[in-house]
């Protein structure tokens, strides 16, 4: 039986959020730079992760002291582009997704050489899974980078159809003969199971990555009463990540999934970080503007903003060696503080714009 949910104060949700919003960057040299934050600039901040002004309030009234360093300077050109799980394993805040990727939506070479522009730009987390294309995907992705495995961080997963028995493991096991491979840097649960599965899932990742199979595992789209669940069983804390959608217009996890994963030290992967397949926001006006501002695509400035806080992993999928330049030059863009929020004024969070 699920036991019942903490309910936390909104004090305690503004402080986490503002945490989750608050580049690692700036914590590290507080010590060296102590220049207190404006109200203005903290409203800024808050705004950004969709606070209303009674959280902003509350969370004054706990960090009234708080110092941290300006989102100026090398600080703000550094943060986000690397995230790191709970392990100490750093890897770019900008993956590639692959769940079309090798299934004739575009050339075969076209699609080559997008992922291998993408690696040769920096993103070299590239994420895929089983029943992409029935197994197309991992043979895709296998291909791409053969000859460059060492430089890849592989992401790949199991569903939850594939739990009972064995199955973690037969399952594992074909996907690396697909991808070439003898080992996942990372392998998620799909979807949700029931809390009465989780143990023996955490179990048969256990075995895997004791065996070498996988480095890591996480899940993915869980809310945050699964993962207090998973957190229950034994060496369920071992979850290094949980695959969501995030997005300027899906911004749902910011009221309780993101600020949990950020209390528990673990990193978030967001998928569809364009919006998805019908609600792009790469013809949005208000991202064009921000874009001509920063010389870059609005798909860049949708993307900045995903990985803003360094704790968000944000991995589009891109058919064309043009797009993945465009996504790519999120890396080096450091949005500025009427940037956010004039985003969050046109995509208001959960906790509405501020």
């Amino acid at each position: 039986m699920r036991k019942p949910r903490r309910n936390h104060s909104a004090a305690f949700k503004a402080k986490v959020a503002l945490e989750a919003i608050q580049p690692e960057g700036e914590k590290e040299m507080d010590t060296v730079n102590k220049h207190l934050l404006s109200r203005r600039q903290f409203c800024a901040r808050c705004a950004a992760f969709g606070l209303s002004l009674p959280a902003i309030s509350a969370v004054l009234a706990v960090q009234r002291s708080a110092r941290v360093l300006a989102a100026t300077g090398a600080a703000a050109e550094t943060a986000g582009r690397t995230v790191r799980f709970p392990d100490g394993t750093a890897v770019p805040a900008l993956g590639q997704g692959a769940w079309h990727l090798g299934q004739g939506r575009h050339p075969p070479a076209v699609e080559e050489e997008a992922v291998r522009t993408g690696i040769s730009l920096g993103m070299t987390l590239i994420d895929t899974s089983g029943n992409y294309g029935n197994g197309r995907s991992e043979q895709f992705i296998g291909h791409v980078i053969a000859g460059q495995r060492d430089r890849i961080f592989l992401v790949s997963k199991v569903e939850a159809n594939q739990v009972s028995g064995d199955g973690i493991a037969r399952a594992c096991e074909a996907s690396l003969s697909r991808l070439g491979t003898d080992h996942l840097d990372l392998y998620l649960l799909h979807s949700p199971v029931p809390s009465t599965q989780f143990s023996g899932v955490v179990a048969a990742f256990e075995q895997l990555r004791m065996a070498g199979k996988i480095r890591a595992w996480g899940v993915s789209n869980f809310d945050m009463g699964q993962m207090e669940d998973l957190f229950r069983v034994p060496d369920g804390h071992r979850c290094a990540t949980n695959q969501v959608p995030y997005s300027l217009n899906n911004r749902r996890i910011e009221r309780d999934v993101l600020p949990w994963c950020t209390q528990h030290n673990l990193p978030v992967m967001a998928y569809s970080p364009l919006g998805g397949d019908n609600n792009l926001l790469v013809g949005d006006r208000t991202l064009a503007q921000i874009g001509a501002a920063h010389k870059c695509s609005a798909a860049a400035v949708a993307l900045a903003w995903v990985i803003r806080s360094g704790k968000v992993i944000a991995i589009p999928e891109s058919g064309s060696p043009a797009h993945a330049k465009e996504n790519a030059v999120a890396l080096s863009i450091a949005l500025t503080p009427r940037d956010i929020q004039t985003l969050a004024a046109a995509y208001p969070g959960p906790f509405g714009a501020a």
